[in-house]
């Protein structure tokens, strides 16, 4: 697609699933990513993260609730899977948000898409990257904990972490962290590209906020 359109050098955005796809789209393609954004973000979903039998239990059963949604079309599940995205927002909102799914995506595609998600690991990729990197995760993401946003900090080389004031994995426009969330992003986007990082630096991140 960016042959296609024709790019060569590009900054990268992943949000939420988005993320795993671009950490490894950078770490594969190191010559066509200048910047990479990651917002509400992960290197391993639910199930491949899970460290023990109750872990796993929970991932499990968030992803089979997640799956009758679909398959029923029932309105409470799909209401609980939309409040981990949306925490901070109404019910009304959250049926917004399930129409909208339910436009763009089948239900046979919705169940692998979610199944696919909860499984994915490109933790093994993170330290390959060598473009700048911003992490931009919500404090309090129901989805998604913060606790998954330090550990790309921590694997991903020289990448910057800011932690934003919020309970949404996925920030709304009328929000004060959506904002902050845009000036830090062109701020990053404006700095003067350093070039691709070399292999001896270290991972790191900067002061959360």
């Amino acid at each position: 697609m960016v042959d296609a359109a024709g790019l060569d050098r590009f900054p990268l955005l992943g949000v939420s699933q988005g993320g795993p796809l671009a950490v490894a789209y950078a770490a594969l393609r190191p010559g066509r990513v200048s910047r990479l954004v990651l917002n509400a973000a992960y290197l391993r979903g639910r199930i491949a993260r899970a460290r023990n039998a109750a872990e796993r239990a929970e991932a499990a059963l968030d992803l089979d609730l997640a799956l009758t949604g679909w398959a029923s079309q029932n309105r409470s599940y799909q209401r609980f899977f939309a409040a981990q995205f949306f925490a901070s927002t109404s019910p009304e909102q959250w049926d917004e948000f399930t129409s909208y799914q339910r436009r763009t995506t089948s239900m046979a595609n919705g169940a692998r898409f979610l199944t696919e998600q909860s499984r994915v690991d490109v933790a093994h990729l993170a330290r390959q990257i060598r473009c700048p990197t911003l992490i931009v995760h919500s404090r309090d993401d129901p989805r998604i904990p913060v606790s998954e946003a330090t550990e790309m900090a921590a694997l991903i080389p020289g990448s910057r972490l800011i932690v934003l004031d919020s309970r949404n994995h996925l920030l709304t426009a009328d929000e004060p962290a959506w904002p902050t969330f845009l000036a830090e992003m062109y701020a990053f986007l404006d700095e003067e590209d350093p070039g691709q990082l070399q292999p001896s630096v270290e991972p790191g991140c900067a002061a959360a906020r």
